[in-house]
């Protein structure tokens, strides 16, 4: 239970971070109030198989200069193109009739595997609790995926959920201000990425 609250905590520090994932999901989230679990289902897709990865001993892999560099131009590239759609569909997403889940599934996959940095805090923060969870075996390594994931759809689900309660109480202008700043933060994040990679480069 110990090494169960520990996971838990770790997780929510970094589920509970302003980020490409969050953004995605407070724009979802007016569409549809489930929004943020089935976007956690879709950061599952990335994050499982990449669980087991580096618990097989790939997490090297996700440390390679090279590696690093490819996926943080691809990453920064795609949060961009992310953030021109939104700021450019604003308007009409905030009255949208909600989305097939799939598009929610989509969104979550496709923020998640656009950040370097998500690839790095399993390498380097969730290498460590995997090592902590083979104390308990195989057993030890689903309870640790189980219990991140959980911190990952309670976080997310509360997220859309107090968006779309909360989103008859905006007005016009606060809706574009929102769908904006969400947008910014995309792009933001984005330019970052592109940043770092060229730096990765460089330092090659």
């Amino acid at each position: 239970m110990l090494f169960i609250g520990s996971v838990a905590a770790i997780s929510l520090t970094g589920v509970m971070m302003p980020g490409p994932v969050t953004a995605i999901t407070i724009t979802k989230g007016a569409q549809r109030k489930t929004a943020g679990a089935l976007i956690a289902i879709g950061h599952a897709i990335i994050e499982f198989p990449l669980i087991v990865l580096i618990y097989l001993g790939f997490d090297r892999f996700f440390v390679i200069p090279e590696v690093k560099m490819s996926v943080s131009l691809a990453g920064g590239l795609v949060l961009i193109w992310l953030a021109v759609h939104i700021f450019r569909t604003r308007p009409t997403l905030f009255n949208e009739p909600k989305k097939s889940s799939q598009n929610c599934v989509v969104a979550g996959l496709a923020t998640t595997a656009a950040s370097p940095y998500f690839f790095l805090w399993w390498a380097t923060v969730g290498l460590a609790l995997l090592a902590n969870a083979r104390a308990f075996g195989i057993i030890g390594i689903v309870a640790l995926a189980v219990t991140h994931w959980l911190c990952d759809v309670g976080w997310l689900y509360l997220v859309s959920w107090l968006v779309f309660k909360s989103k008859h109480l905006w007005t016009e202008r606060v809706h574009h201000l929102v769908f904006a700043g969400c947008a910014i933060v995309l792009a933001g994040f984005g330019v970052w990425f592109i940043f770092s990679g060229v730096s990765f480069a460089l330092a090659s």
